[in-house]
């Protein structure tokens, strides 16, 4: 019997899991070792905002492990791997045996080295543990008043949820725009004033000296240049770092994070890894990435899983993508956003906060900007298209210069150039993908789907053959007119 043992208990596990049972059956035996238990680290701010209970953000239950014949040894932590003996050791000196394994150990918050940064009140905002001290020590307090040391993407996801609940809010960025890794400055510049109009205050270009207590155990936060900033309670999120420790001591490749090919194995025979640990492909070429988002983290998961199940599955890379809501504006970026290339259109609005940028490179999309209101981004279907367009790697040709003349119209340039057929055609694994098989309390979901989501998804095949049509008339005339400069 095949031993495959999984270390982790997030979204590269639970995925890895179910696709080992899905093409291997249940032949193989599964070992989980995680020292928390199995959840979403996506659902934290839903709990921290109020709207779920602690438990709906797990992923599995024992019932689940059961069902899946899963042995979950939950409170466990691995210390140790021995490829050569293929054993993992665990905290209470225990061993496993494994003929593959998975290291999903994920990633751990970037601690911050000032005086009083250890002080009661001073901490992270990253696991489960985290989020229920940040819940204690706000009980009872009205508007507790919260400063955020970072304003990067997980940072601001958690920031969302506390500005929910009617939090006092601040926010320290040592970088000179928020949101440093994710937007550009001018586009960061709208979110900067719309938390303004949210009541948030934002400090950038602002680098913190120390931490020290203040009346009533409040904590005063003191800046460079003399400012401080008084608080309940003080976040600490200024990055994240991969768990590479248990693989490098292991002797397995690592650099940012453990290395991993298309099949995301590892240097080490019969190891593999995924997530926020992983450094793997990217999507058209280059170096190995590490893309901490929770989509790479699914993508490793299934793919590992039918590998080691013996289902022969290679990873086309993943797609670096970061989609935010902040405080009710919209913010997204695909692919190489950061690219300086001339090769650009850009349109700004800033008393509207609308931006939008289209990065190219050839005849291909290679970069994106969104910022905009949920009626101006989110309530469209263009963000979604962008990234298609960039995911399928669309050479655009004509619909590179109608794109560019009209940011606004993704949708013909998306029907145009056969994007959604081949989204269509394009599986993971070569097979449609199962849904998970887990629900809360074994509930079913609990939204029926209406008539207007079938509207909007699955239109009249003559409505699409319309589309269509319009669509290769435009490229027609497009390349008509196109011969016709070139002719001249």
């Amino acid at each position: 019997m095949t031993k495959h043992v999984i270390i982790g208990g997030g979204p590269v596990a639970t995925n890895a899991i179910e696709t080992i049972r899905q093409y291997g059956g249940g032949e193989a035996s599964i070992t989980l070792i995680s020292d928390e238990p199995a959840h979403s680290r996506m659902a934290l701010p839903y709990w921290l905002a109020g709207k779920v209970p602690r438990e709906h953000t797990h992923t599995a239950d024992d019932a689940e492990f059961s069902r899946l014949g899963v042995d979950a040894k939950i409170g466990q932590r691995a210390t140790a791997v021995d490829t050569s003996a293929r054993t993992v050791t665990l905290c209470d000196e225990s061993t496993v045996a494994y003929d593959n394994l998975l290291i999903a150990t994920g990633a751990a918050p970037v601690g911050l080295s000032v005086p009083g940064s250890d002080l009661p009140g001073v901490q992270s905002l990253w696991t489960l543990e985290h989020t229920a001290s940040l819940l204690a020590a706000t009980e009872g307090v009205d508007a507790p008043r919260v400063t955020m040391i970072g304003a990067g993407f997980i940072g601001f996801i958690m920031l969302n949820a506390m500005h929910e609940r009617g939090w006092n809010l601040t926010v320290v960025e040592r970088e000179g725009h928020v949101l440093p890794r994710m937007l550009d400055a001018e586009s960061a510049g709208l979110v900067a004033s719309w938390l303004g109009k949210k009541g948030v205050t934002v400090h950038t270009g602002a680098s913190v000296e120390s931490i020290s207590e203040g009346e009533g155990g409040s904590k005063v936060v003191s800046l460079a240049g003399g400012a401080t900033v008084e608080s309940d309670v003080v976040i600490v999120a200024t990055g994240i770092r991969p768990n590479t420790d248990l693989a490098s001591e292991a002797g397995i490749e690592t650099d940012q994070g453990i290395i991993v090919n298309g099949r995301c194995q590892t240097s080490a025979e019969g190891v593999y890894a995924g997530g926020d640990v992983a450094q793997g492909p990217v999507l058209g070429g280059g170096g190995n990435q590490v893309h901490s988002i929770h989509p790479t983290a699914v993508d490793h998961g299934r793919i590992a899983g039918a590998n080691m199940a013996g289902h022969d599955a290679e990873y086309s890379g993943s797609l670096s993508l970061n989609i935010l809501d902040v405080c009710g504006l919209q913010n997204a970026s695909f692919g190489n956003w950061s690219d300086t290339s001339d090769d650009a259109v850009t349109i700004s609005n800033a008393a509207d906060h609308i931006y939008r940028k289209f990065i190219f490179s050839g005849d291909q999309m290679t970069g994106a900007v969104f910022v905009g209101e949920a009626n101006d981004l989110g309530m469209l279907t263009d963000v979604g298209m962008v990234k298609g367009i960039m995911q399928t790697q669309a050479d655009l040709g004509a619909w590179k210069g109608f794109l560019k003349e009209n940011p606004f119209d993704v949708r013909r340039a998306y029907i145009g150039t056969g994007v959604a057929a081949t989204l269509a055609r394009t599986t993971l694994l070569g097979q449609k993908a199962q849904p998970r098989g887990y629900h809360f309390g074994g509930q079913s979901a609990p939204v029926a789907v209406g008539g207007s989501h079938a509207q909007l998804v699955s239109p009249k095949a003559a409505a699409m053959e319309k589309a269509a049509a319009v669509a290769a008339a435009m490229a027609a005339e497009a390349e008509a007119a196109e011969n016709s400069e070139s002719a001249e």
